[in-house]
């Protein structure tokens, strides 16, 4: 299966996509922030990088743009994974080289659901 880089500063985002991912038997690389999620692809060429926009530092459009910029990790597609959904948000995702941008919509458990 794929090695899938997943680049986001919440462990609990982390988690979530992380046992998706094992679970459909991928194997997953973390990084917390863009500047270690750049270095980590560039050591280990995952297959995938899934990347979320607001970091500390080196936010992830920047991270995103370093990636498919550079010779090394051009052919390495980035999908942008955030709660981010205002269509200039998926415009600039997209200037900086994104392959692609899901949005994660959450809401609040119904009654029934508990």
């Amino acid at each position: 299966m794929a090695r899938i880089l997943i680049v986001d500063d919440s462990p609990t985002e982390v988690k979530k996509i992380s046992t998706i991912l094992e679970k459909h038997k991928h194997e997953v690389l973390t990084a917390d922030n863009g500047t270690d999620g750049v270095a980590k692809a560039r050591a280990e060429t995952p297959d995938l990088v899934l990347m979320d926009v607001v970091m500390p530092g080196l936010n992830g459009f920047q991270a995103t743009r370093q990636l498919t910029r550079a010779p090394e990790t051009a052919s390495i597609p980035v999908v942008i994974v955030t709660t981010k959904d205002q269509e200039t948000d998926r415009v600039w995702g997209t200037r900086q080289g994104a392959k692609g941008y899901l949005c994660l919509l959450y809401t609040s458990p119904s009654p029934r659901d508990s």
